[in-house]
């Protein structure tokens, strides 16, 4: 008789499977055991399952399986409202479902549920004469209060118009349940033009939130700030600007120094405010942006302040001028624990050496001829565990590399990420990358090594050249590489 795994075991494996949505629904069909326990995991973010109605006609099932096994769910005064007004919409079975789905979900993303929702309606043949935006408001009504009523405590809610203005606006903070669902919300991510009464109704209820993101349009509603000036225990801000009108979002920053002295987490994207407010959070322990240059207009006002707590910098596409950056990681580059450089500057990476000594992380570019750079930072970084670099194709030699990761890694490193331009071709011939492994293995002390490769678009990684990735299977066995992974550079 086969052994059963415990449990707690299957739940920690499970655990791990969350973001693969299709793994997790097998699971689900092994036994009963299996499916009560993956289906709370699976459900819990439901809205993440990737699908795709334009490009993935074969994945096209999946609104229709969500939406229609959360109609089953739906008590039978919201069945039968939906069937006076014309809307069928077939469930997986005419038997109670087995589980409460409804209840399992701690994310709401109400731009999925409108999208899920319009493209079932599209597809299903109606009796009624009425508009589609007015059956979407009826059915999103009736699964929206089953959520209020159902979901104890929701753990983040997403509530954007994505890229359409069309996504139909249900008051549901004004269900009666809505106040036990949301009063602990933690997380929100909100676009600024949502209907004002949602951010007065929020206002009322929750005021716990820890992480706000706001991605910015034309209009900032009414309510908006209020829900910032009352939150209690705000930690994490991220500003989203599509628009240059730059003006429309200062009354958020305003709302925003409120928390000058406890904000620890500030990411700023697309933006076109002046950066002189960041200066005001004194606090900071992760700073992130993600700007075009042009974005660093005013970084000037900041390359001379001292972030006593900041751990984390990250410049995700675009970098300041290179000599305020410089002033900046003078200042602040000794208390940095991780940084990311997401643009290659021939000066910085010297820079780095000097004045970020303590760091455990980092992404940074390297031209083929900086080899020697290379072994500046492992040599200077002592504490260094993780790096990201480029290879090929102009950027480091994977041999010469290798070679100068196996002899001169600090003796806490163990994670080595490489990314494949587009085009990039992998050139390390098999007895190379062997022989990197025996020096790895050969190393004192002896730390398995993580190999993370990130695949650009019509690139050839090193595991796809000759005998590669049997080599690296085989010492995944022997317990020299811990863990070994590809991943496409849109997952980053």
């Amino acid at each position: 008789m086969p052994c059963q795994l415990p449990t707690d075991c299957l739940n920690e494996i499970f655990e791990y499977l969350e973001e693969d949505k299709i793994t997790l629904r097998s699971c689900i069909l092994v036994n009963r055991l299996w499916c009560e326990i993956a289906v709370r995991i699976l459900w819990r973010n439901i809205w993440s399952f990737q699908y795709s109605v334009h490009y993935n006609p074969y994945r096209t099932h999946v609104p229709l399986a969500i939406i229609s096994t959360l109609i089953a769910c739906l008590p039978d005064e919201s069945k039968n409202h939906l069937y006076k007004n014309g809307i069928f919409i077939a469930t997986p079975t005419y038997k109670p479902s087995l589980f409460n789905y409804a209840s399992f979900c701690k994310v709401l993303s109400i731009y999925e549920i409108d999208k899920m929702i319009q493209h079932v309606l599209e597809n299903q043949r109606s009796i009624t004469s009425r508009s589609l935006s007015y059956n979407k408001y009826l059915l999103s009504q009736e699964i929206l209060k089953m959520f209020m009523n159902e979901i104890s405590s929701l753990k983040f809610l997403e509530y954007d118009s994505g890229y359409s203005k069309k996504v139909q606006n249900v008051m549901f903070t004004y269900f009666p349940e809505a106040k036990n669902c949301l009063k602990g919300l933690p997380e929100l991510k909100c676009s600024s033009d949502i209907y004002s009464e949602f951010f007065y109704q929020l206002s009322q209820i929750c005021h716990n939130i820890r992480s706000l993101t706001i991605e910015f349009g034309d209009v900032i509603s009414n309510g908006l700030t209020d829900l910032i000036s009352l939150q209690n225990n705000l930690k994490s801000v991220t500003l989203i600007y599509y628009s240059n009108e730059g003006e429309n979002g200062m009354d958020i920053i305003t709302s925003l120094t409120k928390f000058s002295r406890t904000l620890t987490k500030l990411k700023i994207k697309e933006s076109y405010i002046p950066l002189l407010f960041i200066s005001k959070f004194i606090n900071l322990q992760e700073l992130i942006f993600s700007l075009e240059l042009s974005g660093f207009d005013d970084f000037n006002h900041l390359h001379d302040f001292a972030f006593s707590q900041l751990k984390i910098l990250k410049f995700l596409y675009a970098i300041p001028k290179v000599e305020m950056l410089i002033r900046f990681l003078k200042i602040n580059g000794k208390n940095l624990k991780e940084l990311y450089i997401g643009e290659y500057d021939s000066s910085l990476n010297s820079i780095i050496a000097k004045f970020c000594p303590n760091l455990k992380s980092l992404s940074t570019i390297f031209l083929e001829e900086e080899i020697g750079t290379l072994k500046l930072i492992l040599n200077n970084c002592q504490y260094l565990e993780n790096i990201n670099v480029w290879c090929s194709d102009g950027y480091l030699n994977e041999k010469e590399s290798f070679e100068i990761f196996s002899k001169h890694s600090p003796k806490n490193f163990y994670g080595l990420e490489i990314f494949y331009a587009y085009k990039a071709r992998s050139e390390i011939p098999s007895e190379e990358l062997e022989k990197f492994f025996i020096n790895w293995k050969n190393r004192v002390p002896q730390k398995p090594l993580s190999l993370i490769v990130i695949k650009s678009y019509d690139c050839i990684s090193l595991e796809l050249k000759g005998e590669n990735m049997k080599i690296i299977e085989r010492y995944i066995d022997m317990g020299v590489i811990k863990k070994f992974k590809t991943k496409k550079f849109e997952e980053d």
